[in-house]
């Protein structure tokens, strides 16, 4: 680091996004993205008029977004933030509704505690259960900033909206940030709560289930104060946050919903079939409603299965928090691809043993 940066970010330990290698052509089964490409529609669409018109701005209401996913899920335009991927969303409610401290699960998204940490927010980490579930009860009556991935990540594990609601319900003067970015892969949504309390945020994502990683595109429902101060945020940062491009995709993956419905679903019926192969080779595998597996293996090291699939061609993502240093995370990709995984597997440990 330089001799100007401010003191209080010095110490600063920054997200370590997940691995992107060039140095040969990897099954990439490390960062969650979708094995699939976008609609065919959505690919039509890009022509050279709009290429031709990023000498303009962008409209900052993402108004024509807004009008879309509004009647895509049944709430008004007013109820909508979108933004430059989830990770803007979050960013924006942790320096806006962080000021009481926030509280999350200790093994969760990663980028909860550097947010709080870059803001110098006091966060609480609550330890997940010993199956790895998250309590609901450790999130009641906290008075601060509540954050909760559902379906969590790494781990793939949900709660029921029940017990969000309560969660809600006994926080009434704090935000609770709900991140649903895997919820099209089998979770539960608590977005039909909004118009209850208006101390919910739900964020989502266009990375995973729609297929857009690439074009950094969130988006989240909330009750129009909360959404208002959102946008208070963007128009003192970034007014045209998102570019020309990614709207206009953006719209037109509001109109193929049919298209990414069906691939959720093959997403679904892939993870089904690997997770019941890696049972069979002796792997505990959280239950999961994401389009990743969270698992391990009685018979080799969490690192070392990491780093002989990647020798392989093959990235799964392992972290090394000692409590899950035994896990790798594992993106469901095509039905090529995992099997692929699995013979890659079968010969690592026959190897081992």
């Amino acid at each position: 680091m330089s001799r100007f940066l401010g003191e209080r970010y010095q110490a600063l330990e920054a997200y370590t996004p997940g691995e992107q290698p060039r140095d040969m052509r990897y099954i990439k089964l490390n960062t969650n993205e979708s094995p699939y490409p976008p609609a065919p529609e959505v690919t039509a669409a890009m022509n050279r008029e709009q290429v031709e018109l990023l000498r303009l701005y962008s409209d900052p209401t993402a108004g024509g977004l807004k009008r879309k996913l509004a009647e895509l899920y049944g709430v008004k335009s007013e109820n909508i933030f979108v933004s430059n991927g989830s990770d803007e969303v979050l960013n924006f409610a942790f320096m806006a509704f962080g000021g009481k401290g926030a509280v999350f699960p200790d093994i969760t998204y990663g980028f909860y505690e550097v947010f709080g940490d870059l803001y110098g927010i006091s966060c609480e980490k609550v330890p997940l259960k010993e199956d790895f579930s998250v309590d609901y009860r450790d999130y009641l009556g906290r008075d601060k900033l509540v954050v909760l991935a559902n379906p969590n990540a790494p781990t793939g594990m949900s709660i029921p909206v029940s017990q969000i609601e309560e969660i809600v319900r006994t926080n009434p003067d704090s935000v609770v940030l709900i991140d649903e970015a895997y919820v099209d892969f089998g979770g539960e949504t608590c977005l039909s709560l909004i118009g209850t309390y208006d101390n919910l945020l739900v964020v989502r994502t266009f990375s995973k289930s729609r297929c857009l990683a690439g074009g950094r595109l969130g988006y989240a429902f909330g009750s129009p104060e909360l959404i208002a101060d959102l946008e208070k945020i963007k128009y003192s940062t970034n007014p045209y946050n998102i570019n020309r491009l990614t709207l206009f995709l953006g719209e037109a993956t509001v109109d193929a919903e049919a298209y990414y419905q069906e691939k959720c679903a093959e997403i679904q019926k892939t993870r089904a079939w690997t997770a019941a192969q890696l049972t069979a080779l002796g792997f505990e595998v959280l239950p999961s409603r994401t389009n990743f597996l969270f698992a391990r293996s009685p018979k080799i090291d969490g690192g070392q299965l990491y780093r002989e699939l990647k020798t392989r061609g093959i990235l799964v993502r392992h972290f090394t928090n000692p409590r899950i240093a035994q896990f790798n995370r594992i993106t469901i990709g095509t039905p090529d691809q995992m099997e692929a995984l699995l013979e890659a597997i079968t010969r690592i440990l026959n190897e081992t043993v």
